[in-house]
């Protein structure tokens, strides 16, 4: 195992209001379920520390960043992602304007604020409403593919697709080519649970979110 110190990197949520950000969070740093969250107009964040040992034992820090209400009134403040490694942006399978505005809206931002090396994700949320569903995995994939982004489906509520998500953007930063050369089931441990921080909060009321 490395004693090398973790790498530190800041990713940030971006979405719609309502698609559920902060509860695929809670699902990855704490692998809990919140059905109910409060929405507020500060940005929260949580770290998760994650080792690789088919990497000889690197680890990666993520600083996990959520815009916490802030996407409503379009004030999220530039330097919240200016300075951000990871930029991951999530839609709601069943609302189709949440899928359009990710690439009308939220990549646009991110490409005019980023740093020009950031690693782009892709999470189309509430997959286990499938029956309701508005936008196609395919649609989801092909935007991906033409951003160079990662893309999975994901539910917080099933917990599905959410550590496979980060995981694959930890490869790439952490592999030279981005690769797992283990599978996608080995050389990946999870290795702090710490609960979400919020920073500043202001409640304005709760809302479901999956």
């Amino acid at each position: 195992m490395s004693e090398e110190e973790p790498k530190t990197v800041k990713a940030v949520l971006l979405g719609e209001a309502g698609v559920g950000k902060t509860c695929l969070i809670s699902r990855f740093v704490n692998n809990i379920f919140e059905n109910n969250t409060m929405t507020s107009v500060s940005a929260s964040y949580a770290t998760k520390t994650i080792v690789y040992d088919d990497l000889g034992g690197k680890s990666l820090k993520l600083e996990i960043w959520d815009t916490a209400g802030q996407e409503r009134y379009r004030s999220i403040s530039k330097l919240l992602y200016k300075d951000a490694g990871v930029a991951i942006l999530v839609y709601d399978i069943t609302e189709r304007h949440t899928f359009d505005e990710i690439k009308d809206y939220w990549y646009k931002e991110i490409k005019e604020n980023s740093q020009g090396n950031i690693i782009l994700g892709i999470a189309g949320n509430k997959s286990d409403l499938y029956e309701n569903e508005k936008v196609s995995e395919e649609e989801g994939r092909n935007f991906a593919s033409e951003i160079g982004a990662i893309f999975k489906l994901t539910s917080s509520l099933e917990n599905f697709g959410i550590t496979e998500l980060f995981k694959r953007i930890g490869y790439k930063i952490l592999s030279p080519d981005g690769s797992n050369p283990l599978g996608d089931n080995q050389g990946f441990e999870e290795v702090e649970e710490n609960p979400i921080k919020l920073n500043d909060v202001k409640v304005k009321k709760k809302k479901k979110c999956c």
